[in-house]
């Protein structure tokens, strides 16, 4: 059985957490569903994800659900450009619990 033997990079909580994003879709779920959406560092796991909501926001987090997305090909006159690849969270937090930033 081979072992992992990775050094795993230790990130402090706004390390984390990047940036909130507000959108009509995320400002519908925090509402109804109680699911706030931020943009993560992409070396960030759904624990570290978890754990730095907590702590930054002072929160109960139910559930972390994260998405990879890829840059996209823009185009800026005669040359072929590329966006960024980021990684999207969204995070549910306990009924009694909300986040005032948004």
């Amino acid at each position: 059985m081979a072992q992992n033997n990775e050094k795993k990079i230790k990130l402090e909580p706004y390390q984390v957490v990047l940036r909130p994003i507000v959108t009509e879709k995320g400002m519908f779920n925090a509402d109804s569903r109680n699911t706030y959406t931020f943009e993560v560092n992409p070396l960030a796991t759904k624990q570290d994800i978890k754990e730095a909501v907590e702590e930054l926001f002072e929160v109960k987090v139910v559930s972390v659900n994260i998405q990879n997305r890829p840059g996209k090909v823009r185009r800026t006159r005669r040359q072929l450009g590329k966006t960024r690849n980021w990684k999207k969270a969204m995070v549910t937090l306990d009924q009694e619990n909300r986040i005032d930033i948004f």
